[in-house]
């Protein structure tokens, strides 16, 4: 592993989701030179479908900067500095012994290591959370930080409007790093916390638990229930006050271990996502009925 340069105009970027493409494109705003972008092959994204490509390569296209799925490519770029979001690999020592990498990442390191640190926030309960701008090293996510900033996590932030606010945070804290000189990085301090990638199960609702964990499970996106033995997805619903029985529906009131629920938007398995309500009068649930059920 190498330091980088003072100063930094050459560069190489490796990305591939939604979240990635704004920083790609604000370094090309910037006046950096973009040699390369490295990214996943075009995907298929059902059976009958075109590959088609991932969010990066689409935005280097747009900037007419050259596109790659092989990280090794980068050796011959004759670039100062790789800088490295969301990519989704791991970056070999071979490479990083020949050119310095920075990393955004999505969390106050050390706190959420791993795949999916803005999930595991919400799920913890999490009232901050941030971005770190860190050297790329051997190990997960364990380089020195350069930058970082802090996030607030409103209570009814979502992982996708999270993920929203950290990017309009981190991409001025990029390039403003990389303007000014990156500096001397300074060694994560504290216990790291890992955030493994969060399974389907850690998503089923457990209607016993309190409200609030439920909401927090609805807010990762993708949570989910039974009924009558089919999967209901939750995709947006908040504590109410009140009282019955776990998982006993009164209209789109649903109760839990410690209060109500209240169903706004659901998706019913091999249907389209509607409105709870409307949901409801499809279902007609009798007094008694249940969810998880």
């Amino acid at each position: 592993m190498i330091d980088p340069p003072a100063e930094v105009r050459r560069l190489v970027y490796l990305g591939t989701p939604t979240e990635s493409a704004p920083f790609l494109d604000a370094l090309d705003a910037a006046g950096f030179d973009v040699v390369l972008a490295v990214t996943r092959p075009d995907k298929r994204r059902g059976r009958r479908a075109d590959p088609t490509p991932s969010p990066v390569k689409a935005t280097a296209q747009s900037l007419g900067i050259p596109v790659s799925s092989e990280v090794d490519n980068v050796l011959d770029a004759d670039a100062d500095l790789g800088v490295v979001v969301a990519f989704g690999h791991i970056i070999k020592p071979h490479v990083l012994d020949r050119l310095a990498m920075v990393n955004v990442h999505f969390s106050l390191l050390p706190r959420w290591r791993g795949a999916a640190p803005v999930e595991r926030a919400i799920l913890a309960g999490d009232q901050t959370t941030g971005a770190c701008l860190m050297e790329v090293a051997e190990g997960l996510d364990t380089g020195r930080v350069y930058r970082r900033v802090e996030v607030p996590i409103a209570p009814d932030a979502t992982a996708a409007s999270l993920r929203v606010q950290l990017v309009d945070a981190a991409v001025p804290m990029l390039v403003g790093a990389l303007r000014e000189g990156l500096g001397r990085p300074e060694p994560q301090q504290g216990e790291p916390v890992y955030a493994a990638k969060i399974t389907r199960d850690e998503l089923r609702l457990g209607w016993e638990h309190p409200a609030e964990l439920l909401h927090r499970q609805v807010r990762v996106g993708g949570a989910w229930t039974t009924w009558k033995g089919k999967t209901l997805k939750i995709w947006s619903a908040y504590p109410a006050e009140g009282s019955q029985p776990p998982g006993e529906l009164d209209g789109s009131l649903v109760g839990t271990g410690d209060g109500q629920f209240r169903l706004v938007e659901v998706q019913a398995e091999g249907r389209s996502r509607q409105a709870a309500e409307d949901w409801l009068r499809g279902a007609r649930p009798a007094p008694g009925d249940r969810l998880g059920s």
